[in-house]
């Protein structure tokens, strides 16, 4: 796989391949821990957004169908090389929004769509929008980064740290704030929601809004804990994708 925008943290196995989108500011390595836990007969690939690690020097995208057409058009060749192999997208927070339309992307073309679709910690774009992020300067931006926990606190105020990590978090947040809903038809995909319980940002309630975009059957995994409740219970979402990935596998 040459290509800068995927990363492989574990020998690809023969099974499904599961392509991870990372959430705003985040980077591929956050998926590291998941890939790891993950089974070892999948092929676990984690998109890396241009503007962090080692692509840093790479202008990060501020328009989010935008950065959903260019994984697109990258991910597209590494499925036609293999078309027998079955995936899914996986995204959490703003992830979720890229991976949703990423997969209406892919549907429109030749290649067979994903299995399924694991979406994380955000609801629906015509039921919860984010246009409000628009507004946001960089204050706000580290406010909300605070509210919603899931980085080190002391990285926030560390201002060498900040200085690196700001202009990705800028992007992201300018990105989330220009996408609004324009209608589509559904997808053809099952859907699996995940949520933390306590999460501020979407509420159960909220995450159920995915269920009118999906054709396919449809379900919602809740889970105690915030925003970034997959980081602490990293076996047990691996145990809900690996079983959502094989199950659709064998049905197929």
């Amino acid at each position: 796989m040459n290509s800068t925008w995927f990363r492989r943290y574990t020998t690809p196995g023969n099974g499904p391949r599961l392509v991870c989108f990372p959430h705003a500011g985040g980077s591929a390595t956050a998926y590291r821990p998941l890939a790891l836990a993950l089974a070892a007969d999948l092929d676990t690939v984690c998109v890396q957004y241009p503007g962090r690690q080692d692509r840093y020097s790479e202008a990060p995208f501020t328009d989010l169908t935008r950065l959903a057409g260019a994984v697109a058009e990258e991910l597209a060749p590494v499925l036609a090389a293999e078309p027998g192999r079955p995936y899914a997208l996986f995204g959490h927070s703003m992830g979720s929004l890229v991976a949703f339309e990423t997969a209406r992307l892919l549907a429109r073309g030749p290649l067979p769509g994903p299995r399924r679709l694991f979406l994380s910690g955000r609801g629906a774009p015509d039921a919860h929008s984010t246009a409000g992020f628009a507004r946001y300067d960089d204050k706000a931006v580290l406010a909300e980064v605070r509210r919603l926990g899931g980085t080190d606190q002391s990285m926030l105020d560390d201002p060498d740290i900040m200085e690196m990590a700001l202009p990705a978090l800028r992007a992201d947040y300018r990105a989330l704030g220009s996408y609004g809903w324009r209608g589509g038809e559904p997808l053809a995909a099952p859907v699996t929601v995940l949520v933390g319980d306590g999460d501020p940002m979407v509420t159960v309630e909220q995450a159920g809004t995915w269920a009118t975009h999906t054709r396919g059957d449809f379900a919602v995994k809740v889970f105690p804990g915030g925003h970034f409740y997959l980081f602490d219970q990293v076996d047990e979402i691996a145990a809900v994708l690996t079983e959502g990935l094989l199950t659709e596998s064998a049905a197929a």
